[in-house]
């Protein structure tokens, strides 16, 4: 679904130059459910804006569902935009329409592709589980209920994936999770690729995979352990919510390794050998294995 291949961001202005992506390298399959942690200034909305079509890289390459995003044109990207990806942002203002009822909401996108059919916007806010809500404005509705309707708007046009951008931020623990819980049925039934942008590391105990950016670049990524997988993939939403509470070691982390061979090591193996601050180090091949150590 997504192919990155040292994907470069630079944003430009008069005095400064900012390097936000330095050649970044990501790979998500079809039908993955995935999500990107990062500090803030890490690269990670930058990598979101890049992959929703809303700002264009600088260098480098960069295919989703089969479409060169560097080389479409302004109408290409606009139709990008329309069909292809879905998106939903942590600010609800930037999702829904204020005066417009949850069905209402949910039906403005296919108007713009003249595609109304008001049957599949009920069956969406089905799906979200919020049907019985279907005639109520905004202001009636809880920040949980008003980020399900954002999901199914996202999913209005029938997009290849979603993109989500910190999407519980503003919500408290118990209904965090249930909005994931609504990317989770989402993804295992309608076979979506779903990326979620988050800093939450709780996050990873219903994703299969997650990368962690670090100075604009891949540097680990947290995978599911493959004697849990088949587990994880039978729980219903309740059930994980139960079971990860009991079991904390799901995942095991990966320090991830580019094309040309570089890697970053975690900042805090440099603190325990001592090679924080350090720009030269020893490396040597020692029985099969790669060892760093200060020169």
């Amino acid at each position: 679904m997504v192919v990155c291949e040292n994907l470069v961001k630079i944003y430009k202005t008069k005095d400064i130059e900012v390097v936000a992506l330095q050649g970044l390298d990501l790979n998500v399959e079809d039908g993955e459910l995935m999500a990107i942690i990062g500090s803030s200034g890490s690269g990670k909305s930058t990598l979101l804006n890049m992959l929703g079509g809303l700002d264009r890289p600088s260098a480098g390459t960069l295919l989703v569902d089969g479409k060169n995003l560097l080389k479409l044109t302004d109408k290409e990207l606009i139709k990008y935009k329309r069909e292809t990806v879905g998106f939903i942002w942590q600010n609800n203002a930037r999702n829904l329409v204020n005066y417009l009822t949850a069905l209402e909401n949910v039906e403005l996108p296919m108007y713009l592709t003249g595609k109304r059919k008001r049957e599949r916007a009920v069956e969406l806010l089905e799906m979200v589980g919020l049907s019985h809500r279907k005639n109520n404005k905004l202001y009636e509705l809880s920040g949980g209920e008003q980020q399900r309707v954002a999901i199914a708007i996202a999913l209005s046009n029938s997009p290849s994936f979603l993109l989500a951008d910190e999407p519980t931020g503003a919500l408290d623990t118990r209904t965090s999770s249930q909005v994931l819980d609504v990317f989770r049925d989402i993804n295992k039934n309608l076979g979506v690729t779903v990326i979620i942008v988050t800093h939450d590391m709780e996050l990873s105990k219903k994703v299969n995979r997650v990368v962690a950016i670090r100075d604009g670049r891949t540097s680990s990524e947290f995978l599911i352990k493959s004697s849990y997988l088949d587990e994880f993939n039978s729980l219903s939403s309740e059930e994980l919510n139960k079971e990860t509470i009991q079991k904390e070691d799901t995942h095991e982390e990966l320090i991830v390794m580019d094309q040309n061979g570089r890697l970053q090591i975690p900042k805090e193996y440099l603190e325990a050998l001592g090679l924080k601050g350090k720009n030269k180090v020893k490396v040597e091949l020692v029985d099969n294995q790669i060892v760093v150590h200060s020169k």
